[in-house]
């Protein structure tokens, strides 16, 4: 395989397992030492244990029996460890497949150098500089077709080239195709961040792109060739926030749920390296308009709610920021939401976050607080959801920093507790009452919904799911729901 580096071996994170799908008691005991902080595994020479390690910006597809993951060129180099190995020539988007969502094993990489038009159009329009690396990978079938999608940028300009390429097979190899979008420092736009979308009526297909520079856009393509299928058009803008121009929105993706007859877009807010968090808005086309909870055409200028992920800390554990940049798919009927997250205290490890995902009463989607292992949808009773637990408020937290280009400038973060949206303990007794901010009832509502009710009377859901706790290492009850506010909160059962 001409582009693709291969390595051997099935791992969750450094830990080796069987070439066949583990059963659910063996994913279980194999957590149970599981290290989310991989600093002795980060070097090239042990790429073979990257499993979830490494991952930042992914995008999945499934082909027969395996999940098929691609993400960004970056990786975690410890200060002072040496992270080259000589015998391996490294290339651009990370390689890897799993049978269960749970242990991934690293495949290699997609090409073997950056593409050499996309690296003459960075560098023709940024004095000779930038196309260090090949970002945010999209994938999708078309017929027999795999076409992935590519971005190369100049970072923190608008100066950026979307390609494409195509193979036969999820492994490749990859041959190019074409540019689809450009940008130059002359454009609102920025060409990075892509994602594909059909339209399940019309048969149309339309590419979701953009990040902090403008917004996100829409495009529509060919569908025979996959590029733009009016040449030279960047498409018009679908998403904004407030104060985009010194503020974050970037990372589109969006999937359509059949049952709901909806499209979903599905965006990143702030800082990649501390509060960066998924938002959502729907629509009746994949081109939109799109609106928000309250009812916002995203793209107005406004900061659009519901939040579905954000910095979060649960106890036994020092907390998740940058959980966003996220894709989402559908495995018939079950929904699940990929997205990188970076371990605190450093906030610099890359790990690999798949959750399951359900669907309010509303057609809101909400995302599982806990990382999936392996385990089924849940049929709760209201005698097993009495007890202690954990719970956490989404809400937005204030920069600590003066942001440069909308991140954190080098050297601008310390760890602090502040800095997450930590949980704090609630008990549901068996009479239903509780007291959880604005709420004061619980109750069961059929096999996998908690209808809470507030002091004004108001009826709030959230889906049950069964989970792996991660923080305390056993099996648990979690819920997560979007609060009147439009934050999303989570719970976790600890006894």
């Amino acid at each position: 395989m001409k582009y693709l580096v291969f390595v051997t071996g099935l791992i969750l994170s450094g830990i080796f397992a069987s070439q066949q799908a583990c059963s659910q008691d063996a994913i279980m005991n194999s957590l149970k030492t599981h290290s989310d902080d991989y600093t002795q595994f980060s070097s090239l020479s042990n790429r073979s244990h990257w499993g979830t390690y490494n991952v930042h910006d992914p995008a999945c597809i499934k082909v027969g029996e395996y999940f098929y993951l691609y993400s960004t060129d970056a990786i975690y180099i410890p200060e002072g460890r040496i992270f080259k190995d000589d015998s391996v020539k490294m290339g651009h988007i990370q390689v890897r497949r799993s049978k269960d969502l749970v242990n991934w094993e690293f495949m290699g990489w997609a090409f073997e150098q950056i593409p050499q038009d996309a690296a003459m159009h960075i560098r023709t329009h940024n004095n000779g500089k930038g196309a260090d690396g090949i970002w945010a990978p999209y994938i999708i079938k078309v017929g027999k077709e795999f076409r992935l999608y590519y971005a190369v940028s100049a970072f923190g300009k608008n100066v950026s080239y979307i390609g494409l390429a195509v193979s036969n097979s999820p492994m490749g190899p990859w041959k190019l195709r074409g540019p689809v979008v450009k940008t130059t420092s002359a454009d609102v736009m920025n060409a990075i961040d892509p994602t594909v979308i059909r339209d399940e009526a019309s048969g149309r297909t339309w590419m979701i792109y953009g990040s902090y520079f403008g917004g996100i856009y829409c495009v529509e393509l060919n569908l025979k060739s996959g590029l733009c299928a009016k040449s030279g058009d960047k498409g018009t803008c679908i998403a904004k926030r407030k104060e985009g121009d010194a503020k974050i929105i970037e990372a589109p993706d969006v999937i359509y749920n059949p049952e709901l007859k909806k499209y979903y877009l599905f965006v990143s807010y702030d800082p990649l390296f501390t509060h960066y968090n998924v938002r959502v808005g729907r629509s009746d086309k994949p081109e939109g308009p799109y609106y928000d909870f309250f009812g916002n055409d995203m793209a107005e200028p406004v900061d659009h709610l519901p939040t579905l992920t954000y910095a979060y800390r649960f106890e036994n554990h020092p907390g998740w920021a940058g959980v966003a940049h996220c894709n989402e798919i559908n495995d018939r009927g079950r929904y699940f939401m990929f997205h990188q997250g970076r371990l605190a205290p450093d906030n610099l490890q890359l790990n690999l976050h798949v959750r399951e995902m359900g669907w309010l009463p509303s057609g809101w989607p909400v995302v599982s607080p806990e990382r999936f292992a392996g385990t089924g949808l849940v049929k709760a009773s209201k005698e097993s959801l009495q007890g202690d637990w954990e719970v956490i408020f989404l809400n937005d937290i204030s920069d600590s920093v003066r942001l440069c280009q909308g991140q954190i400038p080098p050297g601008g973060w310390s760890y602090s507790r502040k800095e997450f949206n930590n949980s704090m303990p609630v008990h549901f007794s068996s009479d239903g009452t509780l007291e959880l901010n604005q709420f004061i009832n619980w109750n069961l509502n059929g096999d996998n919904l908690i209808e809470f009710k507030t002091k004004a009377g108001e009826k709030v859901y959230a889906i049950l799911f069964s989970a792996y706790d991660w923080e305390n290492k056993k099996e648990t009850i979690v819920f997560s729901g979007i609060a009147p506010s439009g934050y999303s909160f989570w719970g976790k059962k600890i006894k």
